[in-house]
């Protein structure tokens, strides 16, 4: 038995952790943005730049082969932030994941401690008697196993013997 208490502590604690991923999300989800912001202007120039190119400027082609590895740069960083940012969150969900169901499978193994500690002492010698019961019933299964065992010996010697009292008598009838 689970205390109200207990689950509710349990759900706040969840609560917390689930509040505290969904605010990781939101500051990695704004970092992308910010990213994508960076994307955006550097593409920009790069179109001004194309532009200007293409109008006859050689002087500035230069700058225009930096922007255009610059861009390469960002889109790269970018793939790479992305990236990154989703195996954390796809880490973190699992972390999370785990960690509620180690905690939900600690309750569970715990509840009947609890609960055998707010029995009262009648039931709680029930719950002591039937788990020496338990034990004799495996003392007893064991002797019975023995005793079976040596039945099963005693039987086989016995065919035995009287295997070889028939065989001699046998002879005996011949002589």
């Amino acid at each position: 038995v689970v205390t109200r208490d207990d689950v509710e502590e349990s759900l706040k604690e969840v609560w917390q952790y689930v509040k505290n991923e969904e605010q990781l999300l939101k500051d990695l989800h704004s970092q992308i943005e910010e990213v994508d912001q960076k994307f955006l202007v550097k593409k920009a120039e790069r179109d001004y730049w194309l532009e200007y190119k293409n109008v006859g400027s050689k002087i500035d082609a230069e700058k225009i082969m930096k922007l255009e590895k610059d861009i390469k740069r960002v889109k790269d960083d970018h793939h790479r932030t992305a990236e990154y940012y989703r195996n954390t969150l796809k880490a973190a969900k699992e972390e999370k994941d785990r960690l509620i169901e180690e905690h939900m499978k600690l309750c569970k193994e715990e509840a009947p401690e609890k609960a055998v500690r707010y029995l009262d002492k009648n039931s709680r010698r029930e719950i002591v008697e039937n788990e020496w019961l338990k034990e004799e019933v495996k003392v007893y299964q064991k002797q019975v196993s023995d005793l079976k065992a040596s039945i099963q010996l005693l039987e086989e010697e016995n065919i035995s013997l009287v295997t070889k009292l028939i065989d001699s008598r046998l002879q005996h009838l011949r002589v």
